[in-house]
């Protein structure tokens, strides 16, 4: 639908509501304190009346298990303040659990169904005037980016709660590629302008845009909930990290998918911003973008293990059995190989203290792979760091032309992973932790 410019529109507060009991009927309500409703109107519920009249009031010590009853998921979290996702699909604070305009002592949970409200309200609207309106049940949200609060529509009946402009041109002839209008939001925003948060009016009404009610049955407004593979700020920026942590699994079968190079320099980015001694930047990551070079690395690092292998005495059938199970790096859209690099680090003449400066440069390698897994995981792309090039780093150092003091530390494929992660086993982190 392409919206018709209005010239003008007005909306106004419903007076004279009584304080809405358990069991009113809304519709009956509102027809008797605005009868002059007319075809073409947007009639504006505050949620709270709706939650009211639908018995949706818990004791107010009951909250936080109210909150995590209508809770799915949390989003965020900073001391005591939760925003989470309801089980409306809504991210909000508090799942929508409010103190306010309740009595004390009490707190309302958000109406169950918020579209089914808005259709029983608009049907019982119909049934008492005989009049065609759209239904819009509001509440009240912040925004990340934006300070303040607006109303927005969490239900709806007989409304275009979306305007896709996408495929029209502005006024200069541009193509219209993205743009989406939230008409139902726009509406619950209008009308909280005049309904106002404490001056006990509840209901609105907006008239002179009957473009916006449809002529049947319309989206209510779970439509206007992102899905989550279109939701690109699903989580707090903590949760973001925590989730990208417990979901890095290691991945040995991966999709034809290309790898975005740039993807991989973010996390490159993310790595090496781990910590490292005497204010250092021991790493260095090998993107091996070029498939022939790849090839000739991999085929080098094989003859070097077979060769390993014929020396340790194995069997042809029991190397031919472990080169298989290395086959997940030639199987992989893209390869990294990090490398540790000791510029910056101190020689004591002591053995016993070089070798605990290697191994300082050691971990702060293993800290910046670390971080480059998990960045790898948040951009959705699937890894699994191996060993083999520690056991032919010349073989490496010589096919990739790099320096002699660059040791390579693994190789880490990377691509989009061909199965769902298998369930990571449950560990116990007292089981790790000893007090002293």
């Amino acid at each position: 639908m392409s919206t018709p410019p209005a010239d003008g529109y007005r909306v106004w507060a419903v007076p004279g509501l009584p304080e809405v009991q358990p069991g009113d009927d809304l519709a009956k309500l509102i027809a008797a304190a605005e009868p002059g409703l007319a075809d073409g109107d947007v009639v504006l519920v505050t949620s709270k009346i709706v939650s009211k009249a639908e018995g949706r009031t818990v004791r107010a010590d009951d909250r936080e298990a109210a909150i995590d009853a209508e809770t799915v998921r949390v989003v965020a979290r900073r001391g005591t303040l939760r925003i989470v996702e309801d089980r409306r699909g809504l991210v909000m604070a508090a799942a929508g659990v409010d103190a306010s305009n309740t009595p004390a002592g009490t707190v309302l949970l958000l109406p169950e169904d918020p579209d089914a409200s808005a259709r029983a309200i608009r049907d019982g609207l119909r049934q008492a005037l005989g009049v065609h309106v759209g239904v819009v049940v509001t509440d009240t949200f912040g925004r990340p980016w934006r300070s303040g609060l607006t109303d927005v529509a969490i239900g709806a009946a007989g409304v275009r709660v979306l305007d896709d402009l996408r495929g029209g041109t502005d006024a200069h002839g541009n193509p219209l590629v993205a743009t989406i209008v939230a008409t139902a939001d726009e509406l619950a925003a209008a009308g909280d302008l005049v309904k106002g948060k404490t001056a006990g009016r509840p209901v609105a009404v907006v008239r002179g845009l009957p473009h916006v009610v449809a002529d049947g049955e319309a989206d209510g407004a779970r439509a206007l909930v992102r899905s989550a593979r279109d939701d690109m700020f699903r989580l707090g920026t903590s949760e973001a990290i925590r989730q990208a942590v417990t979901q890095r699994r290691t991945v040995r079968s991966f999709t034809d998918e290309p790898v975005d190079p740039g993807a991989v320099r973010r996390a490159v980015a993310a790595a090496v911003t781990a910590p490292a001694p005497h204010h250092t930047a021991p790493w260095r990551f090998v993107l091996l973008e070029s498939p022939d070079k790849r090839v000739r690395l991999l085929d080098a690092m094989r003859e070097a293990w077979i060769a390993d292998l014929r020396r340790d005495g194995k069997s042809e059938e029991s190397i031919a059995k472990r080169v298989r199970r290395g086959d997940v790096l030639r199987n992989a859209p893209y390869l990294v190989v990090p490398c540790l690099v000791m510029d910056g680090s101190h020689t004591y003449g002591d053995p016993r203290r070089d070798a605990a400066e290697r191994e300082m440069f050691v971990v702060a390698t293993g800290a910046g792979v670390q971080n480059f897994l998990v960045a790898l995981a948040a951009e959705r792309l699937g890894s699994a760091w191996v060993s083999s090039t520690m056991f032919c780093r010349d073989v490496v150092r010589e096919v990739l032309g790099l320096p002699d003091d660059w040791d390579p530390m693994g190789a880490v494929a990377v691509g989009h992973p061909a199965d769902e992660p298998r369930p990571r086993p449950d560990r116990e982190a007292g089981a790790f932790i000893e007090v002293r």
